[in-house]
């Protein structure tokens, strides 16, 4: 059996800007659960969320989708989710599927924090 290693970290309580924390391999297997903590997410209008792919090794079509659902979601709050840490993989899968035409990528969720702030 295939091992789909995968954790979300959820955003401290009372963070000015959430920051997800997500690790593994995201995949049909795993994005429930990364489905979930999006929907759990608080987007407040002209604000907005960091998802930190830094340990992320794998995305899928499935993960795709639902980071799509995640966007479209912030999109209808009036509110965005940036993303840091895209290892040179993941920025190939994510620029051949035109993804880095919908989030604003970070090379540090720090830096990720600091463009929310800066809007």
């Amino acid at each position: 059996m295939t091992d789909h290693t995968f954790t979300v970290s959820l955003p401290s309580e009372g963070a000015e800007v959430p920051v997800l924390r997500v690790a593994g391999d995201l995949d049909y297997h795993t994005a429930p659960r990364l489905r979930e903590a999006l929907e759990a997410l608080s987007l407040a209008s002209g604000g907005g969320a960091v998802l930190d792919v830094t340990e992320l090794n794998y995305c899928d079509s499935t993960g795709i989708t639902v980071l799509i659902a995640g966007y479209r979601r912030a999109q209808a709050a009036q509110s965005r989710i940036v993303l840091a840490g895209l290892n040179p993989d993941l920025t190939r899968v994510f620029e051949i599927t035109g993804l880095d035409q919908v989030f604003a990528f970070h090379p540090t969720a720090d830096e990720a924090v600091k463009s929310l702030g800066e809007r």
